[in-house]
């Protein structure tokens, strides 16, 4: 999910942007320090989610919300508590207050989250892809048709996913956000902010630093699970 930082204070978008590191789910792709630069970043980054202070010089934080042809989920973050119930009328999904405590912003995204799948299964994209499914793949002049089965890992690069398969490893524009949205969780696992991987290509595991484990591909890959992912791998394939 990319997330946008808009804040005046350099120091509090910093400290947001720590915090948030802890997610794998969230991916900072910029930050804004007024709402005209806001305003800019979110044409041009398209971001899921808005984290937006309410005090800003010149306009506001909802009267940035009142310019936008398309407006993002947003989560409030701001000093005062007198604009929660504004903040609510505009559909905000969260308020907080700074200092921002990292449970609370846990919270808020779990809603966040919460409500992309409910919006998901209201527009019957329930049903994922399975392993048995044919996808077409097209990198330049390049083209195949690849069964998800033979897909052994799908891994950020820029603004595009590449896929490995075979002794292939082309490139297509979509995030890995969209395809986690779209692949089978119990074949595909999402391990760290970077790479999704196929079970069924998992050759073996060994505890790594912190808790966290690695994962070796056959195929050759090693692939570092974030600590948050490797206790929900462990609890999936029941360890």
């Amino acid at each position: 999910m990319k997330a946008l930082v808009i804040d005046d204070s350099r120091l509090a978008r910093n400290e947001l942007k720590r915090l948030l590191k802890e997610f794998d789910t969230v991916q900072v792709v910029g930050e804004a320090a007024d709402a005209n630069e806001a305003k800019e970043k979110i044409e041009e980054l398209k971001p899921e989610l808005l984290f937006l202070d309410i005090q800003m010089p010149g306009k506001n934080g909802f009267e940035l919300l009142e310019e936008l042809e398309f407006i993002p989920e947003v989560i409030f973050t701001t000093a005062y508590d007198n604009y929660a119930i504004q903040a609510f009328e505009t559909n905000a999904l969260d308020y907080l207050q700074k200092p921002v405590q990292q449970d609370r912003l846990a919270g808020a995204i779990n809603k966040v989250l919460e409500k992309q799948e409910k919006d998901r299964i209201e527009e019957g994209n329930e049903d994922y892809m399975t392993e048995n499914d044919q996808v077409f793949v097209k990198d330049g002049e390049s083209c195949w048709f690849v069964q998800l089965a033979d897909i052994r890992m799908f891994e950020v690069h820029g603004n595009y996913t590449k896929i490995y398969f075979e002794d292939q490893k082309p490139m297509i524009p979509r995030t890995l956000n969209y395809l986690e949205a779209k692949l089978d969780p119990k074949r595909f696992f999402r391990a760290n902010r970077q790479q999704i991987v196929n079970l069924r290509w998992v050759e073996k595991i060994e505890p790594w630093f912190s808790g966290s484990i690695k994962i070796f591909m056959k195929g050759g890959n090693e692939v570092d699970v974030s600590r948050r992912q490797s206790q929900r791998f462990k609890d999936l394939m029941s360890f």
